[in-house]
């Protein structure tokens, strides 16, 4: 559980009102200012109020929290503040709000005059949904439901991506190499922009002096450019720091580039890093990264839960991952950042409140709630046929085609492995799969049986982050079998690029001869056995 009360900002309210906090983001120069927001959809601001940040109207600083009206009942998705700072809010039906220093324009409504209040920009936004905003120092950039890119604001070294150094009073769609590109992710710097298209490429511009762009060299750029460095790799999360950026991969994989004075890359020195290079080779996979462009502070939480820190932390340079106790990257940002400012709109969850999501994990295999039990090798599952029926195709069409009240109201499931099966079920009440990748095998079997292509992808990533010498053929082999054709090649390159040792397992020689012989003819053919 995340706990607010570690930013000073909200031991100001009372024990009444901390739980009805939903979201909060704390920010400004100092971390002197904070905007939250209630699960009645309320939002509140306390704090410094610098260049009019809070919204209120005014430039007075307030330690009782204040309301801003003209947000009442507005679901946020997305908040991000500038250094001014400005802050950019975008809501769940698409609209984009801005307020707070605009000396560069980077509120996007045509002037320079402060936002005292926030102000819905629409100029350029015609018919588009806004569904992330990002901010650097004195530069905005947004993303819409379409995959485009928005910047507007300072422009002194390209990042707003239009081809010339002239500020942006209003969001001008990024276009050059992304035209014709769907986004699905946005980070800036302190000046320098990132995006992530569909297909996991990522694309950077503007400052680039100490390399933050991670192309090779540290020259500005004032339109996209592709890292292609990351050729090959499917990045789905992006964040930067002041002058660094993280790039996590679908397979946990984790890549830093850019300035290194804190040793924020993770690399062990304080060397910048022109390209992108990669750090906790040696840790567990990596399921989240954070920075922010304001900090030089890293931060990581493995799949196991375990947080990682380093860089500027508390006037310390880290320059190696350390292994904290936290069990969020948000206390590492609350704790050890300088300005102690919140990397992202936090969420919060308070014991006494449960989301859809979670009650739905919570009531998985419940006895108490159930009305259908499946029999697995002896073993019962507890479920809801309202749940099966609304999150997978298969069961509503057996439970409209052959269910009847009168049937006893426990199926026999003989195909399928209980752990297998268990895995199926709960994945489609929480959306995740934890197995291991000898497990995953039959799953991703069931997967194609059951036609759930998301879960035979969610499959076919756990196979590859547990990937071995010892069980690479039996992998391939399972991928050959299920007719999964990204896998086969993964799996394929792993045996060829590890074959001495491969060949030297059980395994190997335990499989269908015909396929062995396809193998060997295969790996002949790509020069495998030269030697």
């Amino acid at each position: 559980m995340v706990d607010v009360s570690k930013w000073p900002l909200f031991s100001l309210l009372d024990a009444e009102e901390l739980p009805t906090v939903r979201q909060a983001c704390v920010f400004g120069t100092s971390a002197n200012e904070a905007i939250y927001i209630t699960h009645g959809n309320e939002v509140f601001v306390v704090g410094l109020n610098s260049s009019s940040c809070l919204g209120t109207g005014d430039s007075l600083s307030t330690i009782v929290p204040k309301k801003l009206d003209f947000l009442r009942g507005k679901k946020v998705v997305s908040l991000s503040y500038g250094s001014g700072p400005h802050v950019l809010l975008a809501t769940d039906d698409g609209q984009l709000f801005a307020w707070g220093h605009n000396g560069y324009s980077q509120i996007g409504n045509g002037t320079t005059n402060q936002g005292l209040t926030p102000v819905l920009i629409t100029s350029n936004l015609p018919n588009k949904k806004v569904t992330e905003v990002a901010c650097g120092s004195h530069h905005s950039m947004a993303l819409t439901l379409d995959g485009e890119v928005f910047a507007w604001g300072y422009n002194n070294c390209g990042q707003i991506g239009s081809g010339s150094t002239a500020n942006q009073p209003y969001p001008r769609k990024v276009t050059g190499s992304l035209q014709g590109k769907t986004a699905v992710a946005i980070t800036c710097g302190q000046t320098s922009s990132m995006t992530v298209i569909e297909n996991g490429e990522v694309y950077g511009w503007g400052y680039n002096g100490n390399g933050q762009l991670g192309i090779g060299n540290n020259g500005n750029q004032l339109t996209p450019c592709r890292l292609a460095a990351l050729q090959g790799l499917c990045i789905q999360q992006i964040v930067s720091g002041y002058g660094h950026c993280l790039a996590l991969t679908d397979e946990g994989l984790l890549y830093s580039w850019g300035a290194n004075t804190y040793g924020q890359l993770g690399t062990g020195n304080k060397s910048n890093h022109l390209s992108p290079t990669q750090i906790m080779a040696d840790k567990e996979r990596v399921v989240e990264v954070a920075a922010c462009h304001s900090t030089h502070t890293s931060a990581a939480k493995t799949q196991s839960g375990q947080v990682y820190m380093w860089g500027q932390c508390r006037g310390q340079s880290i320059v190696w991952p350390h292994l904290t106790h936290f069990v969020n990257t948000d206390d590492v940002f609350a704790c050890f950042a300088t300005p102690s400012v919140m990397w992202r709109l936090m969420s919060v969850e308070h014991d006494d409140f449960l989301t859809v999501t979670e009650a739905l994990r919570k009531e998985f295999d419940s006895p108490e709630t159930s009305d259908l039990k499946f029999s697995v090798d002896g073993k019962c599952i507890h479920v809801h046929k309202a749940v099966l029926k609304i999150r997978c195709e298969h069961f509503r069409s057996m439970f409209r085609s052959q269910w009847t009240e009168d049937q006893q109201e426990v199926i026999e499931i003989g195909q399928f492995s209980y752990p297998v099966y268990r895995s199926f079920l709960q994945f489609l009440y929480t959306d995740t799969v934890d197995l291991p990748p000898e497990d995953a095998i039959g799953l991703l079997d069931l997967a194609t049986s059951y036609c759930e292509n998301r879960l035979k992808r969610l499959c076919q990533q756990i196979i590859k982050r547990g990937i071995t010498v010892e069980n690479a053929f039996t992998l391939l082999s399972a991928a050959i079998r299920y007719d999964a054709e990204d896998l086969e090649v993964f799996c394929f390159r792993f045996c060829v690029n590890h074959l001495t040792q491969v060949t030297q397992t059980s395994a190997f020689w335990q499989v269908d001869g015909a396929m062995l012989k396809e193998f060997i003819s295969k790996a002949s053919r790509c020069g495998a056995f030269k030697n």
